[in-house]
């Protein structure tokens, strides 16, 4: 495997997102093994859609830490997220992750796709 592990990493997860992260990890009793994908793939109304989940390192992938999480993502993947934040929202009418993208030239009403 050829993963390149970074010392800087080009996103930042907010504090609370990372509490939601370890939540969901221990609930769904991800094994340590498994890092946090974090990418886009082709789709959504935008047209990018980002990928957020526990996966295993693959080849092509970057690694670095955020907040005690080892974080994967495909080298391919960084020109669009280089810079982004994702963050935890909580409140009475949205509750999920949000990710805050410099690089997306547009986002959809649910800021869940975007384009580039």
């Amino acid at each position: 495997m050829q993963s390149e592990t970074l010392v800087e990493a080009p996103l930042s997860i907010s504090d609370a997102a990372i509490k939601q992260l370890e939540r969901i990890k221990h609930e769904q009793q991800i094994p340590d093994s498994h890092g946090l994908r974090v990418g886009v793939k082709g789709g959504g109304c935008s047209g990018f859609s980002y990928i957020l989940g526990f996966d295993l390192a693959q080849e092509k992938d970057q690694i670095f830490e955020i907040g005690g999480f080892k974080v994967l993502m495909d080298k391919a993947h960084s020109l669009y997220l280089v810079g982004m934040q994702i963050d935890w929202l909580e409140g009475l009418n949205n509750r999920g992750f949000t990710f805050v993208n410099p690089n997306a030239k547009d986002t959809c009403g649910c800021g869940q796709s975007f384009s580039a």
